[in-house]
């Protein structure tokens, strides 16, 4: 059962972890490469404050964002600004969010590309934005540094994502303690892949190429884009 308020609670603590590290930087490192291809680290943190308004128009009933050519030129305009600044925009619209409430935390709720889900699940969806964004910047935060809730929540998320997926093959995702199932239904998993919970983590979510997993009975499942 999805545990909002819990969820909410986790993404400030996130955040506050985000802004104490972002906080230790300087402006020339904001205009450094992030770990994103194409992106500094001044368009991750654009991104997680528009990222933090376009949730709070999914919960108050308004479309996410006018269009995906908006968003995009949204982070291009904000991604030169100044430290200070992009500090102050991250604060500011994590204080929106935290203070947007829905009408009903169990209706429907629509987000990007005609995708849908349960207000109850934003708060979550948030916390992981904030949380690989983090790691997106790359100032020292890893994805083993994230905690155990969120590791395998979200590899649960992401299992069910590529579930029955036609370009993922038959697969069971093992880090020695819990097991999931992805890709395409079949009678049985082709392909078994195993390996710590972080590189499991880091693979499905397109953060880490996989070198760390084993994979029995087939090659390491290419994944495609989230």
């Amino acid at each position: 059962m999805i545990d909002h308020a819990h969820d909410l609670a986790s993404v400030r603590d996130a955040t506050e972890r985000l802004l104490t590290a972002v906080g230790k930087l300087d402006n020339a490192s904001v205009t450094e490469s992030s770990r994103l291809p194409g992106w500094s680290r001044g368009h991750v943190l654009a991104h997680l404050a528009r990222n933090a308004d376009a949730l709070v128009n999914v919960l108050e009933g308004r479309p996410m964002y006018v269009s995906g050519e908006a968003r995009d030129a949204d982070i291009e305009r904000d991604a030169p600004r100044p430290l200070d600044a992009q500090l102050a925009d991250v604060r500011e619209s994590a204080a929106r969010f935290a203070s947007a409430v829905p009408a009903d935390w169990s209706r429907t709720v629509e987000l990007r590309n005609g995708i849908t889900d349960s207000a109850s699940r934003v708060p979550f969806r948030r916390w992981v934005e904030v949380e690989l964004h983090h790691v997106d910047l790359g100032i020292g935060y890893e994805l083993e540094d994230l905690s155990a809730e969120f590791t395998g929540r979200e590899t649960d998320f992401l299992a069910a994502r590529f579930a029955g997926h036609p370009e993922v093959p038959p697969t069971r995702l093992t880090d020695g303690t819990r097991a999931w199932t992805t890709g395409r239904e079949a009678d049985a998993p082709a392909v078994t892949v195993t390996g710590p919970p972080a590189d499991l983590l880091g693979w499905l979510a397109g953060r880490r190429a996989g070198s760390a997993l084993t994979a029995e009975g087939g090659p390491l499942p290419a994944l495609p884009p989230l």
